[in-house]
């Protein structure tokens, strides 16, 4: 459930890293994030096989279904096949707060918190702390298109995401120009299902609401059908099923 802003939150700054105090928005937003609260652990799962790069993807139990449908989809297309993964998925606000301190300071990515507030959410302001949201990256790396770089858009992968990607519920969160000042990120996609009477899907537009109706994804959701030609493709079978995970910070 998304946090509420109060009179108290808009006038007392929070420590978001060491040094760096910020205070609210009067909307309750912290340098144009929106706040989350961290996913129920037993709401968690492991997205089956070598999917996550680095460590495990782990996701809410709704969006990782969608996931390995969105992924058998996928390796019907011979350029895009195998190549998709998931470099950043759950993320407690602990980690948060170590992956957007880490790069604020002297000889760092960033001055301060405002900067990088740009490309990553503060803690307690990141959609990864749902559960149903990921970073997506390409393996093997394109030459000259690191992770997290916006020339994803321009892989065969990246391009089938922006096509396809909603089509299992999945929309843009980030896109170019967005009202809350976030640099374009066509990598980092977040679960919303393919319509309101999807399994889970109520739970997950309710938790974006305020994201989904004030800063429009795009591409966005529109009631989808999956395609005939997948259905076969992508039905579930018992060994695709994820796994329950208790997530480390």
């Amino acid at each position: 459930m998304m946090l509420l802003p109060t009179a108290a939150m808009a006038f007392t700054p929070v420590t978001l890293c060491p040094g760096q105090n910020v205070e609210p928005m009067a909307d309750g937003r912290m340098l144009g994030h929106l706040p989350y609260a961290e996913a129920n652990p037993a709401d968690l799962v492991t997205i089956p096989g070598d999917f996550g790069v680095g460590r495990p993807c782990v996701m809410h139990r709704d969006a990782a279904a969608a996931m390995s449908q969105l992924l058998a989809a996928a390796d019907l297309v011979p350029a895009v096949k195998g190549k998709l993964r998931g470099i950043s998925c759950f993320r407690t606000i602990e980690r948060q707060r170590s992956i957007f301190c880490s790069q604020i300071g002297p000889k760092k990515r960033c001055a301060n918190a405002a900067e990088r507030a740009k490309s990553s959410g503060p803690p307690g302001y990141s959609e990864h702390a749902t559960g149903y949201a990921l970073d997506f990256a390409i393996r093997p790396l394109t030459k000259g298109c690191g992770d997290v770089s916006d020339c994803i858009a321009r892989t065969a992968p990246g391009k089938w995401l922006l096509q396809h990607a909603p089509e299992f519920g999945f929309e843009l969160s980030f896109p170019a120009g967005n009202a809350q000042g976030v640099t374009w990120e066509p990598w980092h996609w977040r679960w919303v299902g393919t319509s309101a009477a999807a399994p889970g899907a109520a739970t997950a537009r309710a938790l974006f609401t305020t994201a989904r109706t004030r800063f429009p994804a795009l591409p966005g959701i529109r009631d989808a059908v999956v395609p005939p030609e997948w259905q076969k493709a992508i039905a579930p079978t018992p060994t695709a099923s994820p796994t329950p995970v208790w997530p480390k910070p």
